[in-house]
């Protein structure tokens, strides 16, 4: 790394998200000393500290690392997620130490390797884990910074050497403009972030000027209908890139992949859902443009796990399904939707959402309405605020009134276990991309009657 070549030491504001904590631990593999603040304890934070990196959970002067910081060779990295009033960070800011966000830190440790960069409103984490994972059972020498935990490694770090890099490109503020990739894909630009870009138009000209960082469009894949310049990626459809003969054995897709110079037969792949066998072949295009010889791709799609709160089955039986799933936009529930319809056609389903950000509800209202009335019954949460203040108006219960639909209520997180053992629907999912992950384990034991 060039411009970061003389720094020792690393303080993270932020150190528990989920790129953050990946980037502590590869400084921290590179010998540097790392420090970090987050708000509260998680088991991110937690195991970071198992493997040797300094955590404090408090704002203020106090916590500091007792030893002097050099400001010649610290650098500070933190999330645009922190508030303006951080401690912390204007007392670095006002001290004269060099203050970088985490994505321009990314651009530096990528810089000089093959970047491979996942870009697109939804499918980023699960395109890079399965890519990650594709080129590391490959023995291809990778490093994959995620933005989630994958089944396999039980982390969203993947070092196997500094060759190549796997990195997702968060449109979140633009930051994935700050990248150099070599290669990179688009799986989605469906409208998001109108808190940050105002509008679709202006969130897609965003995703235009990634595109052009891509030196050769030959190493751009796009997903088929997408208004960039690449290679195209489709199931069942003409394409660079494309499944055919796609079909389920087993509760395991299988299918043959064409590439622009070959045929790879009966690949299987363990995640259900049409969106996540986009991922898939999305992935393997960038494995294959990467280098990776194709006689191991099989095998190691064949072995990939999946991604924790990606679809993640927390009981499965033949009276009682819980999955677990991120999905926090409209998209996002329809894909959930086929991948469940598909694999438990003629089974109720009941859907647990918790709305993240009042923004997105506000400006997607009537499509979580939609999306949201496709299943058997629902039941919702009160919006997770995130980085927000409240929007008058805008509440769970308002969007609970636009949904064409009797079985739906608004509960608060502790009746959520009785409401889902009496609601008696076989297939049952908790969805949201805020802290409803945290009830999942609560839910679990309820209904495997552990509590």
């Amino acid at each position: 790394m060039s411009e970061f070549g003389h720094i020792k030491t690393i303080y993270f504001i932020g150190i528990g998200g989920i790129g953050m904590s990946a980037l502590a631990r590869y400084a921290k593999m590179q010998g540097m000393t790392v420090f970090g603040y987050d708000k509260t304890p998680t088991d991110l934070t937690r195991e970071l500290i198992r493997e040797g990196i300094s955590v404090t959970y408090r704002d203020s002067l106090t916590e500091l690392p007792s030893e002097k910081l050099n400001k010649e060779d610290t650098l500070v990295v933190y999330t645009p997620a922190i508030p303006k009033d951080n401690t912390l960070f204007n007392l670095f800011k006002a001290e004269g130490y060099r203050l970088v966000k985490r994505a321009a830190y990314l651009a530096e440790v990528t810089q000089n390797t093959l970047c491979l960069a996942v870009a697109g409103t939804h499918g980023k984490t699960t395109t890079s884990a399965i890519l990650g994972h594709l080129l590391a059972d490959c023995d291809m020498p990778v490093t994959a910074f995620l933005g989630g935990i994958t089944e396999n490694y039980n982390s969203n770090f993947i070092y196997r050497g500094n060759t190549i890099t796997v990195v997702e490109a968060d449109e979140f503020d633009r930051s994935f403009l700050s990248l150099k990739p070599d290669i990179a894909c688009v799986t989605s630009m469906d409208s998001d972030h109108l808190d940050i870009y105002g509008d679709s138009g202006a969130l897609e000209d965003a995703f235009r000027e990634f595109a052009a960082l891509v030196p050769d469009t030959n190493k751009l894949l796009v997903k088929k209908g997408l208004p960039l310049k690449g290679r195209t990626v489709a199931i069942e459809e003409s394409a660079d890139f494309e499944a055919q003969n796609v079909r389920i054995e087993n509760e395991c897709y299988v299918f043959n992949l064409k590439t622009p110079t070959e045929t790879i037969k009966n690949l299987k792949f363990l995640l259900p859902g049409h969106h996540n066998l986009q991922n898939a072949i999305t992935a393997l295009g960038m494995a294959i443009l990467a280098g990776s010889p194709t006689h191991c791709l099989p095998r190691a799609l064949s072995g990939f796990r999946g991604v924790q709160r990606r679809f993640s089955y927390k009981i499965k039986r033949d009276n009682l399904v819980l999955i677990d799933d991120y999905a926090h936009h409209p998209s996002e529930i329809d894909a959930l939707y086929q991948a469940v319809q598909e694999l438990y056609p003629e089974d109720r389903k009941l859907i647990v959402f918790q709305p993240h950000l009042f923004s997105r509800t506000r400006d997607f209202a009537d499509a979580f309405a939609a999306s949201l009335a496709r299943f058997d019954e629902i039941i919702l949460l009160d919006i997770y605020p995130a980085r927000e203040v409240p929007i008058q108006g805008i509440t769970s219960r308002w969007l609970m009134e636009k949904i064409d639909k009797k079985e739906v209520s608004l509960l608060t997180k502790n009746k959520l276990p009785a409401a889902i053992k009496a609601a008696a629907c076989r297939i049952n999912l908790i969805v949201g991309a805020g802290d409803i992950g945290a009830e999942v384990a609560k839910i679990t034991n309820y209904l495997n009657d552990e509590s």
